[in-house]
């Protein structure tokens, strides 16, 4: 008897000491992002999906590196597929446009297998969503690597119109300027599929996307379309360059919203 309550106390103390070093290694995972240093950016778009059981990580961890990365040039976009809405359920912040933009970057990436969940660092190269160590990893080496293009974005709300003004240096012949309006977060209670009974947290999700040729000057102006309960407060909007050769994003800002 006595055997056996050392032998208990013995795995407890083993099992305390593991769970201790899980977060000490997590604290040392996000200190990493918060001190990183370096000139460069990462821009993490994520294609998920309410219908998919293997996304809920995902979003959990972009969530995660949201906080962790407050005020590095960390950015991070969501966008909600649509081929998971058969599944008895339609995700409601899904878009075909998203699918397309991930059947893209098959391409560009010559990765022609789509899947859920996916990230996609700076253009260059895909994860499974929630593979955390790879992704941070890839943040880092991102942020340490100086970006070859810039972009500076002035904007304004114009009743249900945002007015952009744009201006993109170093960029190659053939970018595009990707304009996303984000909303930072939200809840879904699912009620169908594979997520069934379960209530969904999202961060960074994409809620429209207009894609402009950058002008031979790098300079120009867009309208876009704002979503119905678009508000200041609750959203964001990021501008990408991209290499429409290779899907490489070139340059990214974040773009201060401002009232008429």
């Amino acid at each position: 008897m006595k055997t056996n309550k050392i032998l208990t106390v013995t795995i407890c103390l083993v099992i305390a000491a593991i769970l201790a070093a899980f977060v000490a290694e997590d604290k040392i995972k996000a200190k990493r992002i918060a001190n990183a240093d370096g000139k460069g950016f990462a821009v993490l778009e994520l294609f998920t999906s309410e219908g998919c059981s293997s996304c809920p990580p995902a979003d959990e961890l972009m969530a995660e590196i949201q906080k962790e990365a407050k005020g590095k040039a960390v950015y991070l976009l969501a966008y909600h597929v649509d081929y998971w809405n058969n599944q008895d359920w339609k995700d409601s912040f899904s878009s075909a446009e998203y699918s397309k933009r991930q059947v893209q970057y098959g391409d560009w990436l010559n990765q022609p297998q789509i899947y859920t969940p996916q990230l996609i660092i700076n253009g260059k190269a895909g994860y499974v969503g929630s593979d955390e160590s790879a992704i941070r990893g890839a943040i880092l080496r991102e942020l340490a690597t100086k970006p070859e293009g810039t972009l500076t974005l002035q904007t304004y709300q114009d009743n249900e119109k945002l007015q952009v003004q744009y201006k993109a240096a170093k960029t190659k012949h053939g970018s595009n300027l990707l304009i996303a309006i984000i909303q930072k977060a939200a809840q879904s209670k699912v009620e169908g599929g594979e997520n069934a009974g379960l209530t969904l947290s999202h961060v960074q999700i994409v809620r429209a996307l207009q894609s402009e040729p950058i002008t031979a000057t790098g300079s120009g102006n867009a309208t876009i379309i704002l979503p119905k309960d678009f508000n200041i407060q609750g959203w964001e909007v990021v501008g990408l360059v991209q290499d429409q050769s290779n899907g490489k994003i070139l340059g990214v800002a974040k773009a201060n919203l401002n009232n008429k």
